[in-house]
């Protein structure tokens, strides 16, 4: 049986300058500018058909934790499709506090980076399904990594980075893949910083790489323009789900219009 490829939209959330919840968008992880209401953006994308809903504290400051737990538990109410939650989740407690609040996975990037063994605790204490190891991945060209591709004629790695792709750790993202895979991540939410906002296509080269490294479901984040990138990215790099903020977010395309495109196009899709 052939699984039907997932479109997932995502909302950035940060505090605004009343100290309200409020979603932004930005190119390249920064020049954020403000988009809308979290839990009102989540009513509408589950109305509009969305398989499942992403909701990413891009701050995660340890003042605004309570108040995106709140806004969390808000949002859950709104939707009746999965809704994976992430920012500034570092151990087991944050991982079961945000559950309580209603997410049905967590996002997890630096607290697994910093501690790996995050993801098997995770894993054995409330499933794999509800682990998602997000990679916020930035092309190096030049030594270091360990597993190279072809980008622009030139041979490439990728990096896994932290606060939102300003700090490189030095760990290639097909070897960290492999590794959250073995220790029982459930999904991979793979983020290039190179492509983020752009709306120019996901990287192919990297979500490639990191489909090819792994049996674990991939979701392609980041660079997004419209239903042909969508297309592309299930077709030539073998991503389970596509990422999408930007071209839901300002009316460019519609969650059905992107899906009635998929399914003429051959691709298995949940109409």
């Amino acid at each position: 049986m052939t699984l039907t490829k997932r479109i997932i939209p995502c909302i950035d959330v940060d505090v605004d300058e009343n100290g309200d919840a409020a979603v932004y968008t930005g190119v390249n992880f920064e020049n954020l500018r403000h988009t809308g209401d979290p839990v009102e953006m989540a009513r509408e994308y589950n109305e509009a058909g969305a398989d499942e809903f992403v909701f990413l504290d891009i701050t995660a400051s340890a003042e605004g934790r309570e108040t995106m737990l709140d806004t969390v538990s808000a949002v859950a109410d709104e939707v009746f499709i999965p809704l994976t939650v992430g920012g500034g989740i570092r151990t087991r407690e944050d991982i079961k506090e945000t559950l309580r609040a209603g997410a049905d996975k967590v996002s997890i990037n630096t607290g697994a980076l910093e501690r790996p063994e995050l993801i098997t605790e995770g894993a054995a204490a409330f499933g794999s399904q509800c682990i998602v190891i997000s990679i916020d991945a930035k092309r190096r060209f030049g030594e270091g990594g360990e597993h190279y591709a072809q980008v622009d004629g030139e041979s490439c790695w990728f990096e896994c980075t932290v606060k939102g792709g300003r700090e490189g750790t030095g760990v290639d993202v097909v070897e960290w893949a492999q590794e959250a895979e073995r220790r029982g991540a459930g999904e991979l939410f793979v983020n290039s910083i190179d492509a983020d906002g752009t709306e120019e296509g996901y990287d192919i080269p990297l979500t490639k790489a990191v489909c090819d490294a792994v049996s674990t479901p991939v979701i392609a984040s980041s660079g997004c323009g419209g239903p042909e990138d969508m297309h592309e990215v299930f077709t030539d790099a073998g991503a389970d789900a596509a990422l999408a903020a930007s071209i839901f977010h300002f009316d460019e395309y519609t969650i059905r219009e992107v899906k009635e495109y998929l399914d003429e196009q051959g691709l298995p899709i949940r109409l």
